[in-house]
């Protein structure tokens, strides 16, 4: 690589909205984040899962299968 034209990797502390903060490499000086592993609903597990049964169901009775 040549010297003096990669920008300088550092390491950063990384906030997120919902106050959690944690450190990870970056070339910026501060990294702002909306949303981080411990707010969001797939990591969480607080995700909602539609169940697919219904809509089957209501599929079949508006076109008339059985």
């Amino acid at each position: 690589m040549k010297p003096g034209i990669h920008p300088n990797y550092k390491r950063v502390l990384v906030k997120c909205a919902c106050g959690n903060e944690f450190e990870s490499g970056s070339v910026k000086d501060e990294v702002r984040v909306e949303i981080c592993s411990e707010c969001h609903p797939f990591y969480t597990g607080r995700q909602k899962f539609a169940t697919a049964a219904g809509r089957v169901d209501k599929f079949n009775k508006k076109y008339g299968l059985k």
